[in-house]
């Protein structure tokens, strides 16, 4: 399967939602009137899209029928798709590797926004690229964190650097450090807490391990990854800003977008955060990760036909 197959199916459930409602407000050969874009606006924000950016698209649609450029219900579902495509500007949403010596990617998330399934994704994704990777478990005072890591480390033959439940982060990234130069890993990929609901520990242990990484390795960490849920629209936005004041976000981690209703929500992080999602999680198992494409996006959240 193709990777716009692949992001299609994922979006399916989103898709659907949009489709319908776009079927509702869009019936060919409808003349265009503001009581019709009052309707497309709302299709738009049930798909999590965000206010402020519906109502620029909304105001660039209406712009093109003022201007004559579109007149019936089925000429603006084109212009919707080349609005939407040029909100991404040209960015790098590669994962920036470092010059010398082992890249450490520090990712974060609130607990239950998939961040260990993801970690274990995101460890697939580059080891399947060739890398050598090495884990670390620094996630020690949410129960059970420490084993799910192990697990996924066996299930998906890539290294564990671990101490015991409740041990201090900052003990186990700087085991871990030590452990990539020494071993001469290409990748060093950390798991950090998720507790947002005593958010001054959280983001202290966050800082506390920054702090740690950049001692033992020039230039670390050289990513700091979200991991967002798409499940729960605008609230992972929500997160997101919480987070970025404490630490230098650099890409998104878009999880379960295949479960999601709610995958216009790419749309608002774009707009809102101003930072780049850089991998989308499309399924359950450890394959299921994509590099994230707007081309694509755009293509597969629109991929339906609106008929009469």
């Amino acid at each position: 399967m193709g990777l716009f197959d692949r992001i299609k199916k994922g979006l399916t459930r989103t898709r659907e939602k949009v489709a319908a409602g776009f079927r509702a407000v869009l019936p060919f050969g409808k003349k265009i009137d503001d009581a019709l874009l009052d309707d497309l606006e709302r299709v738009m924000l049930a798909a999590d899209m965000g206010p402020t950016i519906v109502g620029q698209l909304i105001e660039k649609v209406r712009a093109e029928w003022k201007k004559g450029n579109i007149q019936e219900a089925q000429d603006i579902l084109p212009h919707l798709k080349e609005h939407v495509a040029s909100l991404w500007p040209e960015e790098d949403r590669r994962i920036q590797y470092a010059v010398e010596g082992p890249t450490v990617v520090l990712v974060t998330g609130i607990n239950g926004s998939g961040k260990t399934t993801s970690i274990a994704k995101l460890a697939q994704h580059l080891k399947n690229d060739g890398k050598t990777v090495i884990l670390a478990a620094c996630d020690t005072f949410r129960a059970a964190a420490v084993a799910q890591l192990t697990e996924w480390s066996s299930r998906i033959g890539v290294q564990i650097v671990k101490h015991k439940q409740d041990a201090d982060p900052g003990a186990v990234a700087y085991d871990a450090c030590e452990a990539a130069v020494a071993r001469k890993a290409d990748v060093l990929l950390i798991d950090t807490a998720g507790r947002l609901h005593t958010q001054d520990n959280l983001m202290r242990e966050l800082t506390k391990i920054h702090k740690v990484v950049q001692k033992k390795i020039p230039g670390a960490p050289h990513e700091v990854m979200l991991v967002l849920d798409a499940t729960i629209g605008q609230n992972a936005i929500n997160q997101a800003k919480v987070f970025g004041e404490h630490a230098s976000v650099t890409g998104i981690f878009l999880a379960k977008l295949d479960g999601s209703a709610k995958g216009g929500v790419v749309i608002g992080i774009r707009e809102q955060l101003g930072v780049p999602v850089k991998f989308v999680g499309l399924g359950e198992t450890p394959d299921d990760i994509e590099p994230f494409s707007p081309e694509v996006f755009v293509q597969a959240l629109f991929d339906s036909p609106v008929h009469a």
